[in-house]
């Protein structure tokens, strides 16, 4: 059963990470179809034939939505989508929240906006939720890339953070595996707060990954609380990594979720 993939942010106001998010997803379907044609290139050398991997390159659908700040809810952004693709043989949506964080719009918000799109698609078409990004074991080796280059004593993890029970535990458990340091943005405890402690232990060279998909207001703020903050700790060196950004790295890691669901 061909299947369509929609892969959902936040949204903002800032056109960045809309501007981002496409070119995200044009760089997923370039990966995975570079993929599937390699599949079938194998199959034609093992003289299994080529018609289904061919089928599959054909089949490949990836929309793109958004949770908020859109001019149409997430469940009709859905509706849309889905029904956009059912003259082209998909019977099946696959939902994949980019959210980095199992807060509310991960745990609550999306699950009921799909809800609510599959109810009035009724049986035309599955619409099935995917895990959030944040969740996948790639992500460990994503924010690596992000250390790569840059020399210093200490990383901090920054994310954004969140006040739902337990959606701070899984950053909890990467910086605890990575051996790295974590603080959010929007709670407790905060970068300064980080950066003092450590400033205390007397480490003076000290790395900041942001946790963050894409460039935007709230990656804007962290750079510009960087500069009060090396007026602050006036002895200690700062380091801002880049976001995780639009590259292949992340494409592979998405697209890899894509061939997996593809093959089950």
């Amino acid at each position: 059963m061909p299947t369509a993939y929609l892969l959902v942010s936040h949204g903002s106001r800032d056109p960045r990470p809309e501007i981002a998010m496409h070119q995200l997803a044009r760089l997923v379907k370039k990966r995975v179809q570079s993929k599937l044609i390699d599949k079938s290139l194998q199959l034609h050398r093992e003289g299994m034939g080529v018609a289904a991997a061919t089928k599959t390159i054909c089949d490949v659908c990836i929309g793109t939505a958004f949770l908020e700040l859109s001019s149409q809810p997430l469940q009709e952004q859905i509706r849309l989508f889905a029904q956009s693709v059912v003259n082209g043989g998909c019977r099946r949506v696959k939902i994949l929240p980019l959210f980095l964080l199992p807060g509310v719009h991960v745990m609550e918000d999306i699950p009921r906006e799909v809800t609510q799109a599959q109810q009035t698609l009724g049986g035309e078409i599955e619409v099935d939720l995917q895990p959030y990004l944040g969740s996948n074991p790639g992500m460990r080796w994503l924010i690596a890339q992000q250390m790569v280059g840059m020399q210093v004593d200490v990383w901090i993890l920054l994310a954004h953070g969140s006040r739902r029970r337990g959606a701070l535990q899984q950053i909890e458990a990467i910086a605890t595996d990575m051996g790295i340091i974590n603080a959010y943005w929007a709670v407790a405890p905060s970068l300064e707060e980080r950066v003092r402690e450590l400033a205390v232990r007397g480490h003076r060279d000290i790395g900041i990954l942001p946790y963050f998909l894409f460039p935007g207001g709230i990656t804007d703020a962290i750079a510009q609380s960087m500069e009060g903050l090396k007026l602050q700790f006036p002895g200690v060196n700062l380091h801002l990594a880049q976001t995780l950004a639009v590259n292949a790295d992340l494409a592979d890691l998405i697209g890899n979720v894509i061939l997996d669901e593809a093959h089950t």
